[in-house]
């Protein structure tokens, strides 16, 4: 097998594509050919050391992967050999095979193409996750989603409009809306057209002709957090999913007791670990959402897995619209 390898987790130029020994499953366990594999931003951080789950060295990157059960462990019977999966399990996607937990593994349908596998369970559970579950969204509510031309934020517009939402996208271009649109957003907001504090602020309220939206789903931080926490409708829910701009957000805590407004913290690996019954209920709605085409990851392109550097330094320039997906020879 082949693998890009973290030998020393300082940057993405310190990877190397090696040639190893293919492993063989153990108890519990499935051998995965991979076809696809999504890059997402804990991958950036998980090489640079700067995620909150630090795997031993060395270790392959690549969270999230489909493809092709190759060999089954003792012990593991709801899987077989030539069955097609999606897994998330951290690591060990950018390359060729993989050993992959066989309780992490969703086994796919044969009309569920392995790119769209690859980019699914992460921003589809996450979104599912924030606005079904922790949100309690309702139908007929407003939605502002931050960052929602990303692979997190499309999937929140799709899961929204799936619930009855209205839905305001904001993004940092006018071609970046216009996905938005084209995905179901009933709004748009240009944020740098429109910039933080102020300007987006007054983009917020004729949005939502002075109320505010009713839930606000955040995977940016920095700027943005503050003007839209304080433009956020009376019992409004504040979905914290990540920090892509960087910065983590300090919020006076004045805000939420003067809007009535819920500050709340969205980790979707946590909840599939304690809830698991809840996540498998989750899981199995979501793809039957995919076959009835209520969802669908948009993705911003593929490339051949040996070209991981290249997509790493695309995702950087932040002009990624949905996902991008690195692909193995078929």
């Amino acid at each position: 097998m082949q693998a890009w390898l973290c030998e020393n987790p300082t940057g993405v130029d310190a990877l190397v594509w090696k040639d190893l020994p293919t492993p063989q499953p153990k108890a519990g366990e499935v051998l995965v050919e991979i076809k696809a594999a999504s890059l997402n931003f804990p991958d950036l951080l998980i090489v640079q050391n700067k995620y909150q789950i630090k795997p031993p060295l060395p270790f392959v990157p690549g969270s999230e992967y489909a493809g092709v059960v190759a060999a089954v462990g003792e012990g593991v019977t709801n899987l077989k050999v030539g069955q097609h999966v999606a897994c998330l399990s951290g690591t060990g996607g950018f390359a060729t095979h993989t050993i992959a937990p066989a309780a992490l593994c969703m086994p796919l349908p044969d009309a569920f193409p392995f790119v769209d596998a690859a980019a699914f369970i992460m921003i589809y559970a996450t979104s599912h996750h924030a606005l079904i579950d922790r949100a309690q969204l309702k139908a007929g509510e407003t939605v502002l989603v931050l960052g929602a031309a990303g692979g997190v934020g499309t999937s929140a517009i799709q899961i929204a409009k799936a619930a009855g939402a209205r839905v305001i996208a904001a993004a940092s271009t006018d071609e970046k809306c216009e996905l938005c649109k084209s995905i179901g957003a009933d709004a748009t907001i240009n944020y740098t057209t429109h910039p933080a504090p102020n300007a987006f602020r007054e983009a917020i309220k004729e949005a939502t002709s002075g109320k505010g939206p009713d839930v606000i789903y955040d995977p940016v931080g920095g700027d943005f957090a503050e003007p839209a926490f304080r433009s956020i409708a009376w019992r409004g829910r504040y979905l914290v999913i990540g920090f892509t701009a960087g910065p983590i957000p300090s919020l006076p805590m004045n805000l939420p007791l003067l809007k009535g407004a819920s500050l709340v913290g969205v980790f979707w690996g946590a909840f599939a670990r304690n809830e698991p019954k809840a996540n498998a209920a989750m899981m199995n709605e979501l793809a039957q959402w995919y076959a009835q085409g209520k969802v669908k990851p948009v993705i911003d392109r593929t490339m051949p897995m040996a070209e991981l550097k290249a997509a790493y330094a695309h995702m950087g320039s932040r002009g990624v619209k949905g996902k991008l997906v690195m692909v193995n020879p078929v």
